[in-house]
């Protein structure tokens, strides 16, 4: 059985002076040793020295490159279809050139997305029905900030599931301007009953996630036991957005048919159909996964991730790696796009973390 699961990181703080310090040692004790070009250790493909933290900003190798394939993923989903929608989850930190909020923000990046989102911005940072603390949330919020001036619309997802929690949490993204999904299980694998509509639900119709008011997350299907179950459940709801896979459990993929079933809320307004595709980790149980894959092999696949069982960390700057995920027919992308969905939402963005603290 196919299970989907949202997918989140814990790594140490790449942004701290003490963390940038020691990284600049290292660096400078590589230098001793190594000519300038690039950087070979215990078979890691990295990316050339010159891309690696120098001056104590963020790196402009491992954080660009997955800009860049955002971009690129952009780029080729509006060739075809000039208003696809494009929203990346999590590393929020891209939106500016040095990963801070005093930085420029990147205008090729900004011009490539059409809204960001971003997990446990009041709720699940640090566990499950656990408020955020509060200097995460205003850390967050900067960069979320940034894009909104860019008018890019931001979709919080916080994780918690006693009610009043969930009121804090639909309260306080409603006043930033920000719309956003209280989900009471991480496996996102289920409607809340809680509250009984949609925060703020209307019978608008939404062709434009600028128009959006609500969102619902679910990507796992697992509790449907069959297609016409999970189909049925949200045709009856009044989400503006609904977010899902690709494939049921089966591993069946959605037909066009199935994703225009979905594009009527159940009170008669228009809504959007996004679809999930992580692209900073490749995962065992898709389509494109080929017997004997193991870490190393092929070159691009790394290690696989201890938290989510089927997940691998992925050199997703790597061609062959990105030409699973778009540029033909046969790729991901175009699987998405082919099946009729408004637009793709890209998961583990923040996959520069990893590279940056395991070179």
């Amino acid at each position: 059985m196919i299970t989907t699961f949202e997918k989140q990181d814990t790594n140490a703080d790449s942004s701290s002076p003490l963390y940038r310090s020691r990284l600049l040692l290292v660096i400078a004790a590589v230098l001793i040793v190594l000519p300038v070009g690039c950087v070979k250790s215990s078979g890691k493909n990295l990316l050339p020295l010159t891309l690696l933290w120098t001056d104590g900003t963020p790196d402009q190798g491992y954080r660009q490159a997955m800009r860049e394939f955002v971009q690129g993923i952009s780029s080729y989903a509006r060739g075809f279809d000039a208003g696809f929608i494009v929203i990346p989850q999590n590393g929020i930190e891209l939106v500016t050139d040095t990963g801070d909020t005093a930085g420029t923000p990147v205008a090729d990046y900004l011009d490539a997305i059409s809204g960001v989102g971003q997990e446990d911005l009041y709720y699940g940072y640090n566990g499950d029905n656990v408020a955020t603390p509060s200097d995460t949330s205003a850390y967050l919020k900067g960069f979320l900030d940034i894009t909104r001036t860019y008018e890019k619309k931001v979709l919080a997802i916080d994780y918690c599931s006693t009610t009043s929690f969930m009121d804090d949490s639909y309260s306080k993204n409603n006043a930033n301007g920000y719309i956003s999904f209280a989900a009471n299980h991480r496996g996102l694998d289920n409607i809340p009953a809680y509250p009984a509509v949609p925060y703020n639900v209307n019978a608008s119709n939404i062709t434009m996630l600028a128009d959006a008011q609500n969102f619902l997350y679910l990507i796992n299907p697992s509790a449907y036991d069959t297609k016409a179950n999970f189909l049925g459940a949200m045709q009856n709801t009044n989400y503006d957005v609904v977010l899902i896979d690709l494939f049921f459990n089966d591993g069946s993929q959605l037909s066009s048919a199935d994703v225009d079933s979905l594009k009527k809320k159940n009170n008669g307004g228009d809504r959007l159909v996004i679809c999930y595709m992580s692209i900073g980790e490749a995962e065992n149980y898709r389509y494109y996964w080929q017997p004997g894959w193991f870490p190393g092999n092929p070159p691009w696949l790394g290690a696989r991730n201890p938290s989510w069982p089927g997940n691998y960390k992925v050199r997703y700057w790597d061609p062959a790696w990105q030409a699973i995920i778009y540029g033909d027919d046969s790729s991901y992308l175009k699987k998405i796009m082919d099946a009729g969905f408004d637009g793709v939402y890209l998961d583990i963005i923040d996959a520069f973390d990893y590279w940056e603290n395991h070179w």
